[in-house]
């Protein structure tokens, strides 16, 4: 079988499993896994690894983790209900966490249940590069990434799946078995992963904007990552995120949408940038 018509078989089966709606960008999604499944297991999960590492409380960065988390949560409550949909987030329980841990990350879990490590504070420099970090993660998480990805998952291995048990041959079933890898990972899978990065982008300027922070501070956030990288980055068609630069290039086009969206919400000015 040709490449290009696994490409085809993969690409037909995503469409007819696109059964839900993301009310931020309309598009229809993948969601094989409820969310009545996927949270309770997110939860679990979440606290156990809060059990299995050190999370710091009780300081003035760990409460400018909650404020700036309940702002974004609100920021979205705030849209979603102006936007008609009402009760999306009614089975998250936001949660918002502080971890001490060098890594230059922070991440969100289906349902609202967030960490940031402090190896990243240095690099968001203030509360809005907070904002900009936590409305990015909240943003894959209303998204439904997390259950895209998953569902992705279990098609890609389906396909796999039947190829096998369809091709009898010896060789031309290693023969599609190396190239369905590569071409669906390449083709398929990284780049679903880069458009949910632009996602979380865009509707992560939102969110900062209706919470009162300036979302002309995220790609200055992203240069500053970039920076700290040291140019070490696999070129893009083979990596999970868009390039720094075209990251960079995109926020920064996106900003004034999400200033006249704020504005929607009687948002006019934004809160001083002040550092760490």
């Amino acid at each position: 079988m040709k490449l290009k018509n696994i490409i085809i078989i993969f690409g037909l089966t995503l469409l007819i499993f696109s059964c839900a709606e993301n009310p931020f960008t309309g598009k229809k999604t993948m969601a094989l896994v409820p969310n009545s499944q996927l949270f309770p297991t997110a939860f679990a999960q979440y606290d156990q690894f809060l059990n299995e590492n050190k999370v710091i409380t009780g300081t003035k960065d760990a409460a400018m983790i909650t404020r700036v988390g309940q702002r974004i949560a609100v920021a979205a409550e705030r849209w979603l209900n102006a936007n008609g949909h009402q009760g999306y987030l009614k089975d998250y329980k936001w949660e918002y966490n502080l971890v001490n841990d060098k890594t230059v990350n922070a991440w969100c879990m289906p349902g609202g249940k967030i960490v940031f490590y402090t190896g990243i504070l240095p690099i968001a420099k203030s509360e809005t590069g907070i904002a900009a970090i936590m409305g990015h993660e909240v943003a894959h998480a209303l998204a439904n990434h997390g259950q895209q990805r998953m569902s992705a998952a279990y098609i890609q291995q389906g396909v796999a799946l039947a190829g096998n048990i369809a091709i009898k041959d010896e060789k031309t079933r290693n023969d599609f078995n190396q190239y369905y890898g590569i071409g669906s990972q390449v083709g398929i899978m990284l780049p679903f992963s880069r458009s949910h990065e632009t996602e979380a982008d865009k509707i992560g300027l939102y969110l900062m904007a209706v919470a009162g922070y300036n979302p002309t501070e995220a790609a200055e956030l992203w240069k500053r990552m970039k920076a700290n990288s040291g140019g070490q980055a696999p070129p893009e068609i083979l990596s999970t995120h868009p390039s720094n630069d075209s990251r960079i290039a995109n926020l920064k086009a996106l900003a004034p949408q999400a200033i006249e969206e704020a504005k929607k919400f009687g948002v006019n000015s934004f809160r001083p940038i002040e550092n760490l």
